[in-house]
């Protein structure tokens, strides 16, 4: 019986494409802190993955699609209509980051498990 690398790696492939869109995201919302008008948006990425983890369940073999972009609400809102608050943006950015890290660490592993399974040890 032959093992699909997509079953082998579970939503650990999806987790970490998903954590890449919402970096550029966010590094979008920082570029744009002193821009006028500028709406900041972000991914509910707890939504996303567990909507990607029961498509995954139920056995489609391309789960996800595009995130959508939320607005994000600012807790002080400026006068020229910038939603973008530099603190709450940097600390989404860094909780991002580091969850990108742990995300590639856990595909990491997976690969190497199936690396040693291939090679017999």
């Amino acid at each position: 019986m032959a093992l699909g690398l997509d079953k082998a790696l579970g939503i650990h492939p999806y987790a970490l494409s998903l954590r890449m869109d919402r970096t550029q995201l966010l590094a979008g919302n920082l570029a744009n802190v002193d821009t006028p008008g500028y709406q900041a948006r972000d991914i509910d990425y707890r939504a996303v993955l567990q909507h990607t983890a029961r498509q995954l369940e139920q056995g489609h073999s391309k789960p996800g699609g595009a995130a959508e972009s939320l607005y994000r609400i600012p807790y002080q809102p400026s006068q020229d209509g910038n939603t973008v608050e530099l603190s709450v943006e940097q600390t989404a950015f860094a909780e991002n980051a580091m969850d990108f890290q742990t995300s590639l660490t856990f595909l990491n592993i997976k690969l190497r498990g199936l690396n040693q399974a291939i090679e017999g040890r």
